[in-house]
Formats: C-alpha cells, sequence, structure tokens
C-alpha cells in the first residue's frame, strides 16, 4: 500500500509539471540569456547609490539610460551634477561639464570585460559574460538574480562581484561589489513609451 501511494504521488507530482507552461517548467540560464536577448532596448530612468567605506552616507546619483541593442548604452546622469556617459560599440565616452574623455575599449582590457558583463546580460550574450565571469542564476522568470564572479584574475582584484536583478526579459536592478568591499547598488525602472 506505501509503494502505491508513493507512485500515486509520483504521478500526480509528475502530472503538475507537465500541465505546467513549458517557460516555467524549464527555466534557466539559456531560458533567461534568450529572454534578454528578445528585448531590444528602451529608456529606464535609475538611481545609483555608491557605498563607500571612507562617507558616512551612500553618493546619490539619478538619471536616464536608454539602450539599443546589442551595443549602444547611455547614461545621463541628471542630479546631482549632469553628466553623460556613453557606450558605443568598442567606444567610451564621458562628458562632464566641458570635459570629454573618449577611452577605445581595445586599448584598455579590464574596461573592456567590465563593459561586457553590463552588454553581455542586456544582450542576453552568454558566450560573452562566460569568456570572464562564472554565472550563478537564481529565482524564477518573474523575479530571477543573475550574479557574475570573476573568473579572470586581473577584475577579480577590481570586481568582487556583479549582480544583476529583474523580472522575465527586464532589468530592475545592478549591484558592484568592489574588491576593496565599496560597493554600487543601481535600481531601475522602466520609462513608458508616450
Amino acid at each position: 500500500m506505501t509503494a502505491f501511494r508513493s507512485l500515486a504521488a509520483a504521478l500526480l507530482l509528475a502530472l503538475q509539471f507537465s500541465t505546467m507552461p513549458p517557460a516555467l517548467a524549464a527555466w534557466d540560464l539559456a531560458t533567461l540569456m534568450d529572454d534578454l536577448a528578445r528585448h531590444k532596448g528602451g529608456r529606464v530612468r535609475f538611481v545609483e547609490k555608491k557605498y563607500i567605506a571612507l562617507l558616512d552616507q551612500p553618493l546619490v546619483s539619478s538619471g536616464e539610460m536608454t539602450y539599443t541593442a546589442p551595443d549602444r548604452l547611455e547614461k545621463r546622469t541628471l542630479q546631482p551634477k549632469p553628466e553623460l556617459l556613453l557606450l558605443d560599440r568598442d567606444t567610451l565616452t564621458l562628458e562632464r561639464g566641458k570635459q570629454k574623455f573618449v577611452l577605445r575599449l581595445a586599448d584598455q582590457p579590464e574596461a573592456q570585460v567590465f563593459v561586457d558583463s553590463i552588454r553581455g546580460t542586456l544582450s542576453g550574450n552568454r558566450a560573452a559574460l562566460e569568456r570572464s565571469y562564472a554565472l550563478h542564476l537564481s529565482g524564477t522568470r518573474e523575479r530571477w538574480s543573475l550574479s557574475l564572479l570573476p573568473s579572470d584574475q586581473r577584475i577579480a582584484a577590481l570586481v568582487s562581484r556583479i549582480t544583476v536583478g529583474g523580472t522575465r526579459n527586464q532589468v530592475d536592478s545592478i549591484e558592484y561589489l568592489q574588491a576593496d568591499g565599496d560597493r554600487a547598488v543601481m535600481s531601475i525602472t522602466p520609462i513608458e513609451p508616450r
């Protein structure tokens, strides 16, 4: 009788999984990357808090970001001071006031790997991420968290972990834990199309 109950319970469990929508039954890293790859971009608002050991309060900045798949990201900080960070293919441009800095990523391998963590996640490019990071996914399609742990010692000397959180194909948080213990947390909210 006990064997029959175990078999019946196993069959009920199997029946429950067989009637689940395929997306729920097959949630994994490949599914997340496919979901992210289908998202072609958009505009978001961000609030970034930087926690620095030498400061009593976090440094807070806010503004808007625009992503156009697969390789253009514009971060426009509005508060506390205007700043523009533009990543366009292999060029990173930073404008603050009258100053402008241009960096070719090919000339800075550490910057390239860091940029790949952002761009690789947003574009769902698993291969780009796995070149420099070990990936660990937790959660469900409705609320997931992806941890990127540097596998390159040069990057690990700068960043201990990057954690990206989201819902379905939308990234809504990014946390950078630096090797020195400082960290930055960015909250992201989509801007509804008008």
